[in-house]
């Protein structure tokens, strides 16, 4: 797993994406600036933040940043995968079960598979994922690089994060 050399705030982001059983890791990406700034005004400045209570999964053909979101797959029955924001879904920080978070690794995982809807057209080339707070539009809050990219034609098997494989780093 690696770290962005940059502050605690954007060390993040480490996945694998399982793509119909071929597992493509991917490395460190970046928090967005929208979630950055959302974090620096909630705990620095008292301004309100509501996290979201759903995390939606996206792929990318296009490279996607912490300030743009590149070229989201659309089309052929694509739709951004989701998962409830909830302590059986999501690993606390020592990966023990539900309790609250109390590790030092500033690490969660998906503890449940991720799936997005079998493709009915050519996706092309997914190089990158984001993760949202919202199933259409809405404000990205990370994104990543693929370690490898998948290619995803019609036909092909529904593609999903395995349990474990999304991990997202807060700090190290």
């Amino acid at each position: 797993m690696q770290t962005l050399p940059n502050s605690p705030l954007k060390r993040l982001l480490a996945a694998a994406l399982l793509f119909a059983a071929v597992l493509a890791p991917a490395h460190a990406g970046s928090m967005t600036d929208y979630l950055e700034n959302r974090i620096v005004d909630w705990l620095f400045r008292g301004q309100a933040y509501t996290p979201p209570s759903t995390i939606y999964v996206s792929l990318h053909t296009a490279a996607c940043s912490d300030s743009s979101a590149g070229t989201e797959v659309s089309g052929g029955s694509y739709a951004r995968a989701s998962l409830a924001a909830t302590t059986s879904n999501w690993a606390n920080t020592q990966d023990s079960g539900t309790g609250a978070s109390s590790g030092t690794g500033g690490t969660t995982k998906n503890k449940a598979t991720i799936t997005f809807p079998a493709p009915t057209a050519n996706w092309g080339s997914v190089t990158h994922f984001g993760i949202w707070d919202a199933s259409s539009s809405g404000n990205m809050l990370f994104c990543a690089a693929l370690g490898t990219a998948k290619t995803v034609n019609n036909g092909d098997a529904a593609p999903s994060f395995a349990v474990d494989a999304l991990t997202v780093q807060i700090d190290d």
